[in-house]
């Protein structure tokens, strides 16, 4: 197939980056020579025990190593990692407070409130103070303390109290409602909950202290309620728990006591989209997170001590806490709790360039609406050297557009990988040129494979994603599941002995990777599969379009029933016009299997908050499955959702009644 080349790496930026020094070192200490990403890669999965080993010597990981294998189990599910060491997360993170005390570790940005400056020793007395009142309520390792609170120095703050103390870290964003709150918390039994007094989005300031009453009935099992009073606010009277102020705990910053964990000990639990039914909770490790997080922002996004990075997300994403693991190597980061927009088109991009912004990180769909909204950034973004977009693939004409419009020399990365790892499967690398529509390559240490029905790998057509080695941070469990039944189900059922990450994707021969889409939201017309995303990337691009989103639907007798939906433009209409541009571009660029059955103006496409298609719970309700098992809290717009789930059900009940 034909490749586009958009960049490529200079030597001097070769020679400077990260890997290169890690590379050099291995050559030195272990003897092992590489000479480009490929053979390095090559080496990370063919000696996997050597390279996680690698990892812990070369970043000096802080903790006790013991003298357990690397690893020990007979498959991957049953992998446990690094038996009889000892770590603390926070303690490997907060190292940088000893080596750099006076540079900024994280800076919050608000819509109108005042920049924050937080230190490097700043932040290790704040969290040293609040993991100390903390163990005064009683917090214990495997203890649960849950927030509701945005992207903000405070939230960090607390992240890694908790995981100073050994607790267990779980969060949502501020714009969950008490149901969403208790869907995921209340299955945890949490013993502290920590929320704000107030929240600025969009120039409108909201209230959080009117809902606290309803949060902590709905969750028995809290005894302590933390308040971050960033506006001064108070507790309401009458809790029926003690609350205090966050404020009043870090007056007196104090020096974190760090608990030593097994490596396996839960650090955070994170949760399934939850689009039908109650969200899973996944459960990753102190361990697994921090050899994760070292290698990942060391030697795939070529951060460093100093470096800045700014990642457009809210806590619930998993791309919050990648945020945070940044700060592992010593980078700065960017915090802001507004709404993405605020004021300006291209804010996100603003921030980069006032912030001096190294890596920017966001979800595909931020990049795309600042390229549909016309508006490009008036800052030079002298410092931008990275991006990091994922969430879903990045149109090919915001590939263009971000070479054209934001620098040229960028390593634009569009990386795969998910809340199960923390991290990424396929993505960007520092050593080698970017291609447009490519994932360069696996991480390091990720023995990726693509694979047919029968677990066979292939390569230039479309397989499953597939995994064929573990990794230190996958999940230690799904909580509540003692037997593990749930998670082999989740991601070892389909091939066995390997993970099935549930996208589609091509390895191109001699080249990178291309994702298609989630398997379970595949188009399959005729026995031929075709990712809904590489629909809806080519639909996207046609004038009048502002949005779509596409199923396909297996019916009783075989029937296969293929809607688009599309949102059209202000001031455009689903018509007859626009709707044959619609069917040439996808006959033109797709192939006219792929013309959709019915082409139907929506209000909006469905997504989860953190900038996924609901595809796949409309598609279930379209087959004749029931309108109530949809989970509306999973959706940021539960009315638009609730649109696509009565017109599915209407479908269903017409093909039920025989018309």
């Amino acid at each position: 197939m034909d490749r586009t080349q958009l960049w490529e790496p200079s030597q001097e930026r070769i020679e400077g980056s990260q890997i290169r020094r890690y590379q050099d070192w291995l050559a030195r200490t272990v003897g092992v020579e590489t000479s480009d990403y490929a053979d390095l890669h090559a080496w990370s999965v063919g000696e996997v025990d050597d390279f996680w080993q690698s990892v812990w010597d070369f970043f000096d990981v802080i903790g006790e190593r013991g003298e357990g294998p690397v690893r020990e189990g007979g498959d991957i599910p049953s992998t446990r990692w690094f038996p009889g060491a000892r770590v603390n997360f926070a303690e490997n993170l907060l190292r940088w407070a000893q080596e750099r005390p006076d540079d900024e570790a994280v800076v919050g940005l608000h819509e109108s409130d005042p920049r924050e400056s937080v230190t490097w020793a700043d932040l290790a007395g704040r969290v040293g103070a609040l993991a100390g009142h903390l163990r005064g309520i009683g917090v214990r390792p495997g203890d649960r303390v849950c927030a509701v609170l945005p992207s903000t120095p405070d939230t960090v703050v607390a992240m890694l109290a908790t995981a100073t103390v050994g607790g267990v870290w779980s969060v949502v964003n501020t714009d969950f409602g008490v149901q969403g709150i208790s869907d995921r918390f209340e299955q945890i039994e949490p013993r502290v909950l920590v929320t704000t007094d107030s929240v600025e989005v969009g120039g409108k300031r909201r209230d959080q202290l009117t809902q606290l009453p309803a949060i902590l009935e709905a969750l028995p099992s809290v005894e302590h309620h933390v308040l971050v009073d960033a506006q001064g606010g108070a507790a309401p009277e009458g809790l029926r728990v003690p609350s205090t102020r966050l404020s009043e705990v870090v007056e007196q910053p104090s020096p974190p006591d760090f608990e030593p964990v097994e490596f396996s000990h839960p650090l955070w639990v994170l949760y399934s989209s939850g689009t039908t039914g109650r969200p899973k909770g996944i459960v990753h490790s102190h361990g697994g997170i921090t050899l994760e997080a070292l290698k990942a922002n060391a030697l795939q996004y070529d951060l460093g001590p100093g470096a800045r990075c700014y990642y457009a997300v809210s806590t619930t994403w998993v791309v919050w806490n990648l945020l945070v693991q940044a700060m592992t190597v010593g980078a700065t980061i960017v915090t802001y709790d507004g709404a993405p927009f605020h004021g300006s088109a291209t804010l996100p991009l603003d921030i980069c360039d006032e912030e001096d912004v190294e890596l920017f990180g966001t979800g595909a769909a931020i990049l795309s609406a600042i390229e549909r909204s016309g508006a490009v950034p008036e800052g030079p973004l002298g410092s931008l050297r990275s991006i990091l977009s994922t969430g879903s693939p990045l149109p090919e004409s915001t590939w263009h557009w971000v070479y054209e419009h934001v620098r040229a020399d960028i390593r634009l990365g569009s990386d795969s990988g998910g809340t199960d790892i923390s991290s990424g499967i396929l993505g960007s690398n520092p050593l080698d040129p970017v291609y447009l529509g490519e994932l360069m390559a696996p991480y390091l240490g990720v023995a990726a494979q693509t694979v047919d029905a029968k677990g066979e790998p292939v390569t230039g057509e479309v397989g499953e994603l597939v995994m064929t080695e573990a990794l230190p941070s996958m999940p230690v469990a799904f909580w509540g599941d003692p037997d593990g039944t749930r998670y082999r189900e989740a991601y070892f059922d389909a091939f066995e002995g390997i993970w099935r990450q549930g996208d589609w994707a091509t390895h191109i021969p001699d080249g990178g990777w291309m994702i298609h889409g989630r398997s379970d939201s595949t188009i399959n017309r005729g026995g031929i599969r075709m990712g809904s995303a590489d629909i809806t990337s080519v639909v996207n691009t046609v004038a009048g379009v502002a949005d779509s989103m596409v199923i396909g639907a297996e019916l009783d007798g075989g029937d296969y029933y293929m809607p688009l939906f599309v949102v059209p433009e202000e001031g455009a209409e689903v018509d007859a016009e626009l709707t044959e541009g619609i069917v040439a571009a996808i006959r033109e660029q797709v192939s006219p299997r792929y013309v959709p059955d019915e082409v139907i103006a929506a209000p909006s496409i469905p997504r989860t908050r953190t900038g996924k298609i609901m595809e796949v719970p409309i598609k279930r309700v379209f087959q004749g499955g029931d309108p109530d098992a949809v989970n509306r809290t999973a959706a940021a717009d539960e009315e638009s959702l609730e649109w696509f789930v009565q017109r599915a059900a209407g479908f269903a009940g017409r093909r039920g009644s025989g018309t």
